[in-house]
């Protein structure tokens, strides 16, 4: 599975080629700093770890006077691991919900049949988790463990309420386009 910031780059160059300017630009634009911190520095390191690896391919530019300026487009092999990236983080759950965050921004890799399909499994899963935690409270546990523990229990139950909540709204989205 690719770090969270091959996935956002991958992601953002799966939609159209771009050069690092562009990427930088478009993750200000999305507003991506409030919720995932990823610096201009790794924005580059990224790119050129990916492209050493085949997931992109590089090809250099000229535009003016300005410096020559590589533009980046995925190959076969970042097209597919960049898919199978997102299809793994979808199906699962993890309180780091910036994975499943980066995963729904580019659900349009997916036709729309498919992204109903991922999405109604990570339903499943989701209400799976919130079965197993709804187990674990109750009012002898409460007593028995300190107020700190219950609370972040609950807190766990409220992120995974949150997840549900977003994913059923990820998924009228997707009913709407289909």
């Amino acid at each position: 599975m690719l770090s969270k910031p091959a996935t956002m780059l991958l992601g953002l160059i799966y939609e159209k080629p771009l050069n690092a300017y562009e990427i930088i630009k478009r993750l200000d634009y999305m507003n991506v700093k409030w919720w995932f911190h990823i610096s201009d520095s790794t924005v580059y390191s990224t790119l050129k770890v990916l492209e050493k690896k085949g997931f992109l391919l590089g090809t250099s530019e000229k535009v003016g006077n300005m410096p020559d300026r590589t533009v980046y487009r995925l190959s076969d092999q970042g097209k597919t691991a960049f898919q199978d990236t997102l299809r793994a983080s979808i199906l699962q759950f993890d309180y780091d919900t910036n994975i499943f965050s980066i995963a729904a921004f580019f659900l349009n890799a997916f036709p729309p049949q498919q992204q109903q399909e991922l999405l109604k499994k990570r339903l499943d899963l989701l209400q799976k988790y919130q079965e197993g935690i709804e187990k674990q409270v109750s009012p002898l546990w409460e007593s028995e463990v300190s107020a700190i523990h219950a609370a972040n229990v609950k807190r766990m139950m409220d992120l995974v309420d949150a997840e549900i909540t977003g994913t059923r709204r990820l998924l009228e989205s997707c009913n709407e386009e289909a």
